[in-house]
């Protein structure tokens, strides 16, 4: 549950994509915001697998959750805010080191929008003047942007999750921000998975080591929905004058 430890940097196309996901990868955290009422849900009791297993179980069958926080990257913040619904898709926003991008997806396709200084970084200053204010809109299944899709898809992004770990120990009944949960230790790569101790046993949070941030998770199974933008520019025909 290191994010330092997973991040890569393969230089593609769309670098910051890529770099988000390793590390978002180990640090999903998610705050249960249905409640669930203060009697004990008995994951305190279980071995730290087990709770491991029963939070992915509940996560991946929400309907939909929000997605929000910040984690270290070289020591630069990464922040995200996405919002995601089962079989649909999502929408948020992501940046580091002020490159700030919206991003959607809906079914098999994906769509982002570029800051000034996104799009100044990525397509130069010519492109960034061409593109200013426009969605770029590609496949979530091949090419760039499908490095989006488990940051849009609750089954891919909570089995990624939840499924890469070292040793784990069971640290007991806390709370945090002052929900009641079970703390999940991870003894190898470092950082901590909360999960809900009464209702449905969400994960609440995965917290780093020093520095290295917080990803939370709330809203869970609220009415969302998701809608692609109008007039987006498709990205297989840019540059193919």
């Amino acid at each position: 549950m290191n994010p330092e430890r997973l991040h890569k940097h393969d230089g593609t196309v769309a670098p910051v994509l890529r770099r988000f996901l390793p590390a978002l990868v180990v640090l999903m955290v998610a705050a249960a915001g249905c409640g669930g009422g203060s009697k004990s849900n008995g994951e305190a009791a279980k071995t730290a697998d087990q709770v491991v297993t029963d939070a992915k179980a509940a996560a991946t069958s929400a309907k939909a959750v929000h997605v929000s926080g910040s984690i270290t990257d070289a020591g630069q913040p990464l922040t995200l805010d996405i919002t995601i619904v089962k079989d649909a898709g999502g929408q948020g926003t992501m940046s580091e080191s002020g490159l700030k991008f919206e991003i959607i997806r809906v079914g098999s396709k994906a769509y982002i929008k570029g800051s000034d200084a996104f799009l100044r970084k990525f397509a130069g200053a010519a492109g960034a003047q061409l593109l200013k204010g426009k969605w770029l809109q590609g496949s979530a299944t091949t090419g760039d942007l499908a490095a989006l899709a488990p940051l849009t898809d609750i089954g891919k992004l909570f089995n990624g999750a939840l499924g890469s770990h070292g040793k784990l120990e069971n640290k007991g009944e806390t709370t945090f921000k002052g929900q009641k949960v079970v703390a999940i230790e991870d003894t190898t790569q470092g950082g901590t998975l909360y999960v809900a101790s009464t209702g449905t046993p969400y994960p609440v949070a995965i917290v780093g080591g020093k520095d290295q941030g917080t990803i939370t998770f709330d809203k869970w199974n609220d009415t969302m929905s998701i809608t692609a933008p109008k007039g987006a520019v498709d990205m297989s025909k840019l540059g193919s004058n």
